[in-house]
């Protein structure tokens, strides 16, 4: 039934009494499974324990599996846990042959080279199931191996050798580059981060990516799929588990002195202080878990700490990153890891509800492991972007009444949502090209480009609005149409002000405001709010090649990219238009209209217009992705310019990555100019 998910009644999950229900079911069967365990967590909640950092650990890592346990059983979804489980648990094959031949033997062989690589591969070919994944099943091979290596010592040493011709003599590219087997830590150089290669004969001085590591992009659909399973369960095995030993930096930031947790932070040669996850998220007992194949278990460890987490993870934050104890070779990609752990929880049946269910039930959590009894205090915070969205959930889970307000015109969710639960996911998942923005999460919806997916907001949004003591209402502007005065009269006893930096800030520079410039915060608000890359909008926001976008920092580089993409977008927009209203009115009414200036800037649009038809034609005949970076360079291009080197600028030193993804979708940059 709609109000049911297998024999839990829906509303018992969104009411602070039926949370309290399911809390002492959990506990009664947590009691008959594990008395100890059982009374840990009573003396834990109250306060009564007198754990270490390393017995916290344990204690949480001892108790989450039977969160998992109980979920997966009362959601009526055991049979799917386990299925997810054991698909992990196929992949280990693939870790252990990473660590025992790749990593190691092949390292370490001395011996003669002396079989041609196609011999090798024809004769592994032999040894090996005929199966799509060859990955699996090579590792699957040299597993089997090592049961009795004396007996397959010939096997193991041509095994080898196919390894170095891989690795060494770039046999086989598309292995090196596609298998996570083959994926190795390199060495970190804090002032080559980010690739870049001269221009041959550029009158600018401008450099490049690698052509041979551009994408093909091609709208504004999710720019980042994020990582797969297998490529999750890499990194998860690359941690080292520091939390056993304290040494968990990620977690709670890297010490200046290791032997003294008093002696502040390390900063790293870029000058970043190494101040780990803000939140203190149990980083290395997420990675156990999951490394376990305890999805559930692993979320609820991320939620314990950071229930907000849709909004964090991958291409958001990497404070994490940064302090990780590999501090001189690539470090465990922990943002990755995170949003994968979510996603794969969420591809579970009622996967949606069972996030929900861990925001505002967690029995790892000292605090908050459910919602307080209403206290009637009336909370009004100003602003539903990361920050108010958190503190309105922080609010209502201590028994406070919150109403949230926001600027920006909040549309409804819709009642189906809001009144019976969610079973699939991907049954609320909409594309970000046609997606219709919802005005909820503040600089995370209008801000945030489409590298990062905009339907984890969906989530959070949800999450409060399900709840009897949120409210939230859009289109309201504090000190404009609801005064601080007004705020005391409804009855309000405390206003949080959460409503970010403000008004964008105009850059004091002569001419920043002439014809054909704008502001790069500006151009990128309207891109998401007016809707202007969507082919049903009439928003008139116009741009032209070649294009300067002037700034070091992550707004600038986030502006090329989009302003790129918009201009494809723009020009097939133009031309499919001008071609209904020349039918219409003919071609000389039309531009009869217009002044020179801009009928050449619409002849410009028309020919580029046509030559991207052509070239989406010539993608359809052959069956390949539309390649549109050569029309776009021809045209000019998109330029970055900073006035210092690229290892100075603001987004080199806070999210490198985000440049290189950038510089890969074919901006050009320039560093050293005024």
């Amino acid at each position: 039934e709609s109000d049911t998910i297998a024999n839990l009644p829906f509303k018992s999950l969104n009411s602070t009494s039926g949370l309290r229900e399911f809390d002492s079911e959990f506990l009664a069967r947590l009691a008959a499974d594990d008395s100890s365990l059982h009374e840990k967590l009573l003396a834990y909640r109250q306060h009564n324990t007198d754990f270490s950092s390393i017995e916290l650990s344990e204690f949480l890592l001892e108790l989450a599996p039977h969160i998992e346990t109980y979920i997966g059983r009362i959601f009526g979804i055991e049979d799917e846990v386990q299925a997810a489980r054991n698909r992990i648990s196929d992949e280990e094959a693939i870790h252990t042959f990473k660590k025992q031949f790749v990593q190691r033997r092949s390292r370490r062989y001395r011996g003669e080279m002396d079989t041609p690589f196609s011999e090798l591969d024809a004769w592994l070919n032999e040894q090996i199931d005929a199966d799509p994944d060859r990955e699996l099943c090579v590792a699957r091979y040299a597993v089997a191996l090592l049961a009795d290596s004396e007996k397959f010592d010939d096997d193991i040493r041509r095994l080898t050798q196919w390894i170095i011709h891989i690795r060494k003599h770039d046999a086989a590219p598309e292995l090196l580059q596609n298998w996570v087997s083959f994926k190795l830590p390199e060495l970190i150089d804090y002032a080559q981060l980010v690739p870049l290669q001269e221009i041959e004969n550029d009158p600018a001085g401008r450099r490049q990516s690698s052509p041979l590591e551009t994408v093909k992009r091609d709208g504004f659909e999710l720019t980042d799929n994020r990582m797969n399973l297998r490529q999750v369960q890499d990194e998860v095995n690359y941690c080292i588990y520091c939390h056993d030993h304290d040494g968990d930096f990620c977690s709670r930031g890297f010490p200046e002195n290791k032997k003294d947790p008093d002696s502040g932070f390390r900063v790293n040669p870029l000058g970043e202080t190494l101040t780990g996850c803000p939140l203190g998220e149990k980083i290395s007992e997420m990675h156990v878990l999951k490394r376990d194949g305890l999805d559930i278990a692993a979320l609820a460890m991320a939620a314990r700490d950071n229930p907000m987490l849709p909004a964090t993870g991958h291409r958001i934050c990497n404070d994490c990153m940064k302090a990780c104890v590999y501090q001189k070779q690539d470090p465990v990609n922990i943002p990755e890891v995170e949003t994968g752990i979510l996603t794969d929880v969420l591809k579970l049946p009622w996967g949606v509800e069972i996030y929900l269910l861990l925001v505002r039930w967690n029995p790892l959590r000292q605090e908050q492991y459910l919602p307080k009894t209403n206290s009637r205090r009336r909370v009004l915070v100003v602003g539903l972007g990361p920050a108010g969205f958190t503190m309105a959930h922080h609010l209502s889970m201590e028994g406070c009444n919150v109403t949230g307000i926001d600027g920006l015109k909040l549309e409804p969710l819709d009642e189906q949502l809001l009144n019976a639960p969610v079973r699939d996911y991907s049954s609320i998942v909409e594309s970000l090209d046609n997606r219709i923005l919802s005005g909820f999460g503040g600089v995370a919806e209008y801000g945030i480009t489409v590298r990062w997916d905009k339907n984890f907001l969906k989530l959070i949004y949800l999450s409060l609005a399900r709840r009897s003591n949120v409210g939230l209402a859009g289109g309201v502007r504090f000190g404009g149409n609801l005064t601080i005065e007004d705020a005391w009269q409804e009855g309000f006893e405390h206003i949080c002000i959460a409503n970010g930096a403000g008004l964008p800030r105009v850059i004091p520079m002569g001419n920043s405001l002439a014809r054909g410039m704008r502001q790069a915060n500006d151009f990128l608000m309207a891109l998401q709010l007016t809707g202007a890359a969507k082919f049903d909008s009439l928003a008139n926001l116009q741009v032209r090649l070649p294009a300067v976008v002037i700034g070091g920092g992550l707004t600038a580089v986030d502006t090329a990219t989009e302003l790129q993409s918009y201009y494809i977008r723009q020009v097939e927009k133009t031309l499919q238009r001008y071609q209904v209203l020349e039918q219409e009115l003919g071609r000389e009414k039309i531009f009869s209209g217009l002044d020179q200036e801009n009928q050449d800037i619409l002849k410009t649009f028309l020919s580029h217009g046509k030559a991207v038809r052509a070239e989406r034609e010539r993608a359809l005949r052959n069956n390949t992705q539309p390649d549109f970076l050569p029309l776009l360079r021809e045209w000019g291009g998109v330029t970055l310019d900073y006035r210092r080197g690229l290892n100075e600028s603001p987004a080199y030193l806070r999210n490198h990555d985000e440049v290189v993804k950038a510089l890969r979708e074919g901006i050009y940059y320039v560093e050293g100019v005024e």
